[in-house]
């Protein structure tokens, strides 16, 4: 087993020479730009962990690791435009939209988009595709519940905005590696605990969303109990699990 930076490693070396449509002419830089932010690559590193975990070929799980780490650039890309959270800055540098305009950057995070959905669809299998593109919707669906404000029912928004791409860094890796439907239940079932865990601690992070409702002792507990049931579900998998529990006791415990 590789552990979690090795992983990153491969990744970002595989990102690196990423090859992106020669039609996007000067927008590549502003791509890359987006890419090149400095975030933990979380999403990509699961992929390939889960990848690793069921003795499947790291290298074949790299384009879907990618196209995840794409699809949620892009969400980042438009999430800080001015008319979304308007932020800008990002991890400590300008926005993509603050260093090269919002028309710019509106088209770049659409190119990202395109990008992953191209990079899904080099595999022969379009269940790769079908899964990131279904994870995106439900992103895009969470985040519109989000700015309109509908948040009464705040964990189906989550599931949405944050949770279905952390259930398909689960999700792509097993179809990636050629995993048999009937046995991805239980690695999927511990999919579904990482986006509310990753989202609860952002928001005691943050003091907004389930921090702001319910307290940061009571996030704090919500946390623990989806970290808690995570690596319950890990125990249940006949496989060496190490290093995902170890990203699950990362996240668990971050302080950004």
């Amino acid at each position: 087993m590789r552990t979690a930076d090795e992983l990153r490693e491969v990744f970002e070396a595989y990102l690196g020479t990423l090859p992106l449509a020669p039609e996007l002419g000067r927008l590549e830089e502003v791509m890359r730009y987006a890419l090149d932010s400095g975030g933990k690559r979380v999403r990509p590193v699961l992929c390939l962990a889960v990848a690793d975990a069921t003795r499947g070929a790291v290298a074949r799980a790299l384009p879907a690791a990618a196209a995840l780490e794409l699809v949620h650039t892009f969400s980042l890309v438009h999430d800080d435009l001015p008319a979304l959270d308007d932020d800008a800055e990002r991890r400590g540098r300008p926005s993509t939209h603050v260093r090269y305009g919002d028309g710019v950057a509106l088209l770049a995070g659409d190119a990202l988009l395109a990008e992953a959905l191209r990079l899904a669809l080099s595999y022969d299998d379009p269940v790769i595709a079908r899964e990131l593109t279904d994870a995106t919707v439900g992103m895009i669906g969470g985040q519109h519940r989000d700015i309109l404000g509908d948040v009464h029912d705040l964990a189906e928004v989550e599931r949405l905005k944050t949770g279905r791409l952390f259930s398909a860094s689960v999700g792509l890796a097993l179809n990636a590696v050629g995993v048999p439907l009937a046995e991805q239940g239980p690695w999927r079932s511990f999919g579904d605990e990482l986006g509310p865990l990753f989202q609860v601690v952002d928001d005691i992070l943050d003091e907004d969303g389930f921090a702001e409702r319910l307290g940061a002792e009571q996030a704090r507990r919500l946390a623990d109990d989806a970290a808690e049931r995570a690596r319950k579900r890990l125990e249940r998998l006949s496989a060496d699990t190490s290093v995902l529990r170890d990203l699950v006791d990362g996240l668990a415990v971050r302080t950004r």
